[in-house]
């Protein structure tokens, strides 16, 4: 099975990639196109920021192959984030696949921004993705933005309000936490996004 991680950028890149080989899969990292389109699985790693995210994905020239793309794919942190429409970070315009605008969280005496830490994951669907999970499932999050919940939502956490953790539409799927951080919650998601 050739799995790749598309290299725009994301700082999480090796960690994912670690996680991975944790799997028994060695992930090609590559910018390459035709790399990119012939691969089983293809997962677009990210941590940072949304306007320069987007800005790496066009001066590669992979916005319309990301958006073409027919084999599963999975977005990961800002990776998620940039499967959506539109990003108020920046008021960036992303790869518009998952029909959702990524909002900050709200400032608020209690809720620090970025939100950091472990946080509990609801399942509010069914799908292969999640096969494994129940309601003891935590895993890591470090973010200021989120997708709010919507007909694409498979699973939510609370913070201020519920927002959207794992995600899918189609062949596009994503996890806003860490899942490479997310010990053997985190590992079980990114095994069974292998076996999609």
């Amino acid at each position: 099975m050739a799995v790749v991680l598309v290299d725009a950028g994301g700082t999480n890149i090796g960690s994912v990639r670690y996680a991975l080989q944790r799997l028994g899969v060695d992930a090609a990292l590559t910018s390459d196109a035709q790399t990119i389109r012939a691969a089983d699985k293809v997962i677009l790693p990210g941590v940072g920021a949304a306007a320069p995210g987007m800005a790496r994905l066009r001066e590669l020239d992979l916005v319309e192959l990301m958006r073409s793309l027919t084999q599963p794919v999975l977005g990961v942190c800002l990776g998620m984030q940039l499967l959506c429409e539109h990003s108020e970070e920046s008021d960036t315009a992303c790869l518009g696949l998952i029909p959702a605008t990524v909002h900050r969280f709200a400032e608020a005496p209690e809720l620090r921004v970025p939100h950091m830490g472990w946080n509990r994951l609801k399942v509010t669907a069914s799908h292969p993705l999640l096969k494994g999970l129940d309601e003891q499932s935590w895993a890591y999050f470090v973010h200021s933005y989120a997708v709010p919940v919507g007909d694409y939502s498979l699973a939510v956490a609370d913070y201020g309000g519920e927002f959207s953790t794992v995600i899918a539409r189609g062949n596009f799927h994503g996890m806003q936490f860490h899942p490479e951080r997310s010990a053997t919650v985190g590992a079980t998601l990114l095994k069974n996004f292998l076996e999609l």
